[in-house]
């Protein structure tokens, strides 16, 4: 995995808890599942980035 795109994958996962937590602040349900699904995301495009990886070994 690259480390562009470990910082990607970072970047989503972290700007999917700061959506989720001022969901949480302002009790708005639409943008506590943004942010879960963004966080989501990261975590499917970081186990397919590890995947790579250990091919690579």
């Amino acid at each position: 995995m690259g480390l562009d795109d470990k910082i990607k994958n970072a970047a989503q996962d972290i700007a999917g808890k700061a959506k989720e937590a001022i969901g949480n602040v302002t009790d708005n349900d639409k943008l506590v599942a943004e942010g879960k699904a963004d966080q989501a995301k990261s975590d499917v495009k970081q186990a397919g980035e590890n995947v790579k990886d250990a091919f690579k070994k």
